[in-house]
C-alpha cells in the first residue's frame, strides 16, 4: 500500500445555480465533511464559487475551480483569474479538461501557461491528460498521453511538482458509459507516473497523486481505487447527486484502509 492519500474531486461542469450548488454541498458535506482519511473537493461552475465555499466553511471539503486564465488580470473579457479564485479559499484547479481542449481550442501550450500560474498562486493544478477513441484505436494512447504531459508541465520545478495533481481521462469514457477495463487505466496510470519519475525522480513521482476520470461510478471504483497507481477519481455526472458522490468516497476510503 502507498502513502498517497486518496482523492475524490467533483467535476460538476455547467451545472447548479448558486441556490442548487448550496443544496448540493450541504447534502455533501452533512456525510463525509468531517472525514479525512480521503481528500474531497467539489468544483462548481464559477457563479457558485463564492455560496460553496461559504458553505463549505468549517468543512474538510476543499474548493476547485474548473478552469482559470493564465495572467492574473487585464482586458480578458468573461474570464476568471488565479487571485479571483484564490480570494474564495479556492485550493484546487481543473486544468486542460479535454472538454476545453475540444471545444475551446485549448493547446499543451496554453495548458502549461495556466499550469504554471496556478502554482504560483499556491493552487493545486488537477492536469488532465488523455486520448480520444480514435487514438487509442490507432494504438497511439502513451504517444498522445506523453506528449500532453511533457509539454504541460513544462517549466515546472522539482520542487513544486509534488503539488500536481494528473488527472488521466480517456476522453472516449466520458459521459459515454463505456470505461477503459481496469488494466487498461492502471497501464497508463502506471506509464504516466514513471514519466513523472524520468522528469522529477521518484521520491516526487511516488508522492503526485494520478487520478482516474472516465466513468468512475459506485460499481466500478472499488476494482479501479485498487490498482496501486490509481489515486482517486475526477469525477463528471456521479458527482451531481450526494448519494452517488459520497459513494465514490466510501469506496476511497475503504481501499485506503490498511
Amino acid at each position: 500500500m502507498n502513502s498517497r492519500k486518496k482523492l475524490i474531486a467533483g467535476n460538476w461542469k455547467m451545472n447548479k445555480t448558486s441556490a442548487d450548488a448550496v443544496l448540493l454541498v450541504n447534502e455533501i458535506v452533512a456525510e463525509v465533511g468531517r472525514q479525512t482519511v480521503v481528500d474531497v473537493v467539489v468544483c462548481p461552475p464559477f457563479t457558485s464559487l463564492e455560496s460553496v465555499s461559504r458553505a463549505l466553511d468549517g468543512s474538510a471539503v476543499k474548493l476547485g475551480a474548473q478552469n482559470m486564465h493564465p495572467e492574473a488580470s487585464g482586458a480578458f473579457t468573461g474570464e476568471v483569474s488565479a487571485p479571483m479564485l484564490r480570494a474564495f479559499f479556492t485550493t484546487h484547479v481543473i486544468l486542460g479538461h479535454s472538454e476545453r481542449r475540444a471545444y475551446f481550442g485549448e493547446t499543451d501550450a496554453l495548458v502549461n501557461r495556466k499550469v504554471l500560474a496556478a502554482l504560483k498562486n499556491q493552487l493545486k493544478p488537477i492536469v488532465c491528460v488523455g486520448e480520444t477513441l480514435a487514438e487509442r484505436e490507432a494504438g497511439t494512447t502513451l504517444k498522445v498521453v506523453q506528449t500532453q504531459l511533457e509539454a504541460g508541465l513544462e517549466g515546472v520545478s522539482k520542487e513544486l511538482a509534488a503539488s500536481l495533481i494528473i488527472a488521466y481521462e480517456p476522453v472516449w469514457a466520458i459521459g459515454t458509459g463505456k470505461v477503459a477495463t481496469t488494466a487498461q487505466a492502471q497501464e497508463v496510470h502506471a506509464f504516466i507516473r514513471g514519466l513523472l519519475t524520468k522528469l522529477y525522480g521518484e521520491p516526487v513521482a511516488q508522492k503526485v497523486r494520478i487520478l482516474y476520470g472516465g466513468s468512475m461510478k459506485p460499481s466500478n471504483a472499488p476494482d479501479l481505487l485498487a490498482q496501486n497507481d490509481i489515486d482517486g477519481g475526477l469525477i463528471g455526472g456521479a458527482s451531481l447527486e450526494a448519494r452517488g458522490f459520497v459513494e465514490l468516497v466510501t469506496a476511497a476510503a475503504a481501499a485506503s484502509a490498511p
